[in-house]
């Protein structure tokens, strides 16, 4: 037994492995739109029928921004015979290893994070690729060409060779839209666009969580399938009359999920204490900085330690109780401050998770949903959330950047919010008080 497909998700399929003789063939296929609205799933229907057509006359790959990213998007789901039925036990993969055995034919494996890696398809004739995420294929430096074209270029089989891919959208500067999706046709490019009602296997319940989970353009480009740009404020649902709260009227805290810490040398280091209040929100509740422009003076990384220590030490929430955070959760660049807090008897620290464009997106799904607040202790930080901004330079070139300025607070709440998300998250399904 396999998954139902919906109407749009079997005309995808059809189009993009011409079963019938009715359809024209085409060498490049995309899936694109909204998260869990079936991309996935109809496009790897189509890359199983298109390996059973494969005549070995070239690779068949499957890409990915890393070789775990593959195994956990593309290679688990295949693998899932409710899914998949019969095809999902015709498939073998060691974990770690760059290939697997898909209905008998040999499949490369092929993490694409960095320039450098269209040296690992150079010289290769494919007869078969599958892309995961094409959006996040790397560029080259002059960011004119990259992998995509590479891969594009490799697909030279005497028999028709095909690429499928997927992606969710993104700036509508981004080079896959402007250089491909919009000249489709002169690409000999097909593309299906789906959004979440084009998933027959979702619940109204998952639907409504998904749509909570998002805000701002990241709304626009998960839920609704829409390629928008990230211009201005990044938190432009902040307000200060809604998220911030007096520290004397804070709630009592449910747990002290733990402590963000962005790390700077030349520019401000932040800490920010992050609790779960009985009102199942979340709370900024207070904040140490040191900046040592404004400060004139710079702070060794004992010296940073021992102030952030003492200052916890001294804390006292409102209902009387000290603060204790869970986990210390430090900027993963900073190797010596990690070292440092070691040296000094700080076991319970790990470095935060710092993935930029899902850690501001998971603040900002929080923060438009009023679960999160700011208690007016924070006052680095409240300073910092309306400055915070996408970069206008960057995203003329299709990327989604912060500008690195006003970021040392809103990092280490970023830090805090993501890097402690497991633990908060199902106590968003409560209520809020």
């Amino acid at each position: 037994m396999t998954a139902p497909l919906s109407q749009k998700q079997i005309n995808s399929i059809v189009r993009a492995t011409q079963i019938s003789d009715d359809v024209p063939p085409v060498k490049i296929s995309l899936w694109v739109g909204a998260v869990s609205a079936g991309k996935t799933i109809a496009s790897l229907f189509a890359f199983l029928i298109a390996i059973k057509k494969t005549e070995g006359t070239g690779l068949i790959v499957i890409i990915g921004k890393t070789l775990q990213t593959i195994e956990r998007n593309i290679l688990e789901p295949l693998m899932d015979a409710r899914l998949y039925g019969l095809a999902a036990g015709a498939i073998q993969h060691t974990k770690g290893s760059g290939v697997a055995i898909i209905l008998g034919k040999t499949v490369h494996l092929v993490g694409a994070n960095d320039a450098r890696s269209e040296e690992k398809i150079r010289g290769s004739t494919i007869e078969l690729a599958y892309v995961d995420e094409a959006t996040l294929l790397p560029r080259g430096k002059d960011n004119t060409t990259g992998f995509w074209e590479m891969l594009v270029s490799r697909l030279r089989t005497p028999n028709p060779p095909r690429l499928l891919a997927t992606t969710n959208p993104g700036s509508t500067r981004h080079w896959l839209r402007t250089e491909w999706i919009l000249q489709a046709r002169q690409k000999n490019m097909q593309v299906f666009h789906f959004t979440m009602d084009d998933n027959p296997s979702l619940t109204a319940d998952y639907m409504r969580d998904m749509k909570a989970s998002y805000s701002g353009v990241f709304y626009d480009r998960m839920i609704k399938g829409e390629w928008t740009n990230a211009e201005g404020a990044i938190y432009d649902m902040w307000s200060a009359d809604s998220h911030i709260v007096k520290y004397a009227d804070l709630p009592r805290m449910q747990r002290i999920l733990g402590l963000g810490i962005d790390y700077g040398t030349t520019n401000a280091t932040s800490a920010i204490l992050l609790g779960l209040g009985e009102d199942y929100r979340l709370y900024a509740i207070d904040e140490w900085r040191h900046d040592s422009k404004a400060d004139q003076i710079n702070l060794t990384n004992a010296a940073i330690v021992e102030g952030i220590t003492k200052w916890l030490d001294g804390l006292t929430l409102p209902d009387g109780t000290r603060p204790m955070p869970e986990w210390l959760i430090h900027d993963p660049s900073a190797a010596s401050l990690r070292v440092e807090m070691a040296s000094q008897g700080i076991v319970n620290m790990f470095p935060a998770n710092n993935e930029v464009l899902y850690g501001i997106q998971t603040v900002a799904s929080v923060l438009d949903s009023g679960r999160l607040r700011v208690s007016d202790k924070c006052t680095g930080l409240i300073g910092e959330m309306s400055e915070y901004a996408w970069d206008a330079k960057a995203t003329e070139q299709g990327e989604d950047k912060p500008m690195k300025v006003n970021d040392h607070s809103v990092d280490a709440l970023r830090y805090a919010v993501v890097s402690t998300e497991t633990n908060w998250r199902p106590y968003m399904n409560h209520p809020a008080g």
